[in-house]
Formats: structure tokens, C-alpha cells, sequence
């Protein structure tokens, strides 16, 4: 039998289950159709996990290079980049499992898979295999299926030499030597500061005249200071024009 939702919400992202919360509170029979962990990018790949990485990061800059301050030596001071990463993980999986306990506390339906329009009031839930599992019925559908990194045509991506999500460039298996980012925002300098606080050469490249071009020029320029001490490369007023895997 066809369920029949009065609003689906297509997308399990902060606007996704934030709407779908509200609309149950109002008493409607409400839906979230996500094929992922609920909590989108930002919980489970993004702002949560880079932070949680970026104290990795921190705590082992302090006692690296500041545990004097405190009357503290360390000798032979070393890491395990791996339980860095599954720390992030987990912090990830425990906030998404806190949006999962408010979906069940606000009687929301989370139904995982792809949701593809079907009619006007009709959506195909599709699985990992691209079966349709089951249809829904809706009076009221919410989309908010987020956004997703866009590619440079000219710069191919391979997947372990050249990749193009934070999500990759979360879960490394090993410490780059040498790192070069393309971007010089929010994201692209999260990323340079966690892989040169853990050794890696890292080199910056900002199409715009500074890094984070759009926040207040004081904080570009203290930041610009900041990473050319920690011996970070910055070039701005540049883009690439193409790039390509050196062959080992």
C-alpha cells in the first residue's frame, strides 16, 4: 500500500529535517527522504568534522610547539593520523544520530534512498542499485537537495591524486608530503591549516587578490601572516589553467 505523506521533504541536510521538524510540530504527517546519514554535508563531511579534525590539529600544534610555555617537555612527540580521522568520524556519527532521535521524537518518517519526482504527487524512492523500492504519495513536497563541488573541465580527477571534495580530502589515508589547493575560501583553508599543522608542504592558490576574498580584508591579511610563519605558500591573482597526474 502507498504511503501518503501531507509534506515530504525531499534532502536530510540543516534545511531538509529543520523544515520537516517544523512542519510535524504544526501536525502534519511528515516524510525525509535522504539516502545518506541525516544532517547533510555539514554534519557528516563538512563544518562538524573539519572542526573536530582542525582539534586534532590544534592540540598537537600546542604541544609541538608551545608545551615549554608550560613547563612541559615531550620527547619523541608523534601521531596517528588514521584515529585522527576516525575521531572526526565518530563525533560525525554522533550528531547525526542525535537528528535521527529528533526525527522518531517528532514522528517523522526518514525513509532512505534517492527520491525521484514521479508525478505531480508522486515520488520514486530508488536504492543503491537504482531499483524503485517503493513509491510515496505527497500534497506537499519540499526540496532541499542541498548542492555539490563543482569540477574544472581541465583539471582531471582521478580520485587519489587529484581529488575535489572535502570529503576526500577528510578521510586520506596517510599525510600528503606535498598538498596544493585550489581555492583559498573557507573550506581550502581549513584543509591547508590541518595539513601543514601535520607536516605537509602546502601551497595555495587564490584566483582573487587574497585569501578568504570574501571576509573582511584585516582578517585575510592576519591569516596570510599566520601561514606564511607556519611556511604555507600563498599565491593570489592566479587561476590554473589545467592540470595533470605526474606519472611515479
Amino acid at each position: 500500500m502507498q504511503q501518503k505523506y501531507e509534506i515530504a521533504v525531499l534532502g536530510g541536510g540543516p534545511g531538509g529535517y529543520v523544515a520537516a521538524i517544523k512542519a510535524a510540530q504544526l501536525g502534519f504527517k511528515t516524510c525525509v527522504v535522504e539516502k545518506e546519514n541525516l544532517g547533510g554535508v555539514c554534519l557528516n563531511w563538512g563544518c562538524i568534522p573539519t572542526k573536530a579534525i582542525i582539534k586534532n590539529a590544534e592540540v598537537y600544534d600546542l604541544v609541538k610547539n608551545h608545551s615549554s610555555d608550560f613547563g612541559i617537555s615531550i620527547d619523541n612527540l608523534s601521531f596517528d593520523f588514521n584515529k585522527v580521522v576516525k575521531r572526526s568520524r565518530d563525533v560525525s556519527k554522533k550528531v547525526s544520530k542525535g537528528v535521527e532521535f529528533l526525527m522518531k521524537k517528532n514522528k517523522i518518517d526518514h525513509i532512505k534512498g534517492f527520491g525521484k519526482i514521479k508525478s505531480q504527487n508522486e515520488l520514486d524512492i530508488i536504492d543503491d542499485a537504482g531499483k524503485t523500492i517503493q513509491t510515496i504519495s505527497f500534497e506537499n513536497l519540499i526540496i532541499a537537495t542541498g548542492a555539490k563541488p563543482k569540477s574544472i573541465p581541465s583539471i582531471p580527477i582521478d580520485r587519489e591524486r587529484i581529488i575535489t571534495t572535502s570529503t576526500e580530502a577528510m578521510i586520506l589515508k596517510e599525510v600528503p608530503k606535498e598538498i596544493i589547493i585550489i581555492g583559498g575560501g573557507a573550506i581550502g583553508i581549513e584543509f591547508a591549516y590541518i595539513y601543514s599543522v601535520f607536516g605537509s608542504k602546502v601551497t595555495i592558490i587564490e584566483m582573487m587578490d587574497r585569501i578568504l576574498p570574501i571576509e573582511d580584508a584585516e582578517i585575510s591579511e592576519t591569516l596570510k601572516r599566520n601561514f606564511n610563519k607556519r611556511g604555507i605558500k600563498i599565491l593570489t591573482g592566479v587561476s590554473v589553467a589545467s592540470a595533470k597526474v605526474k606519472k611515479k
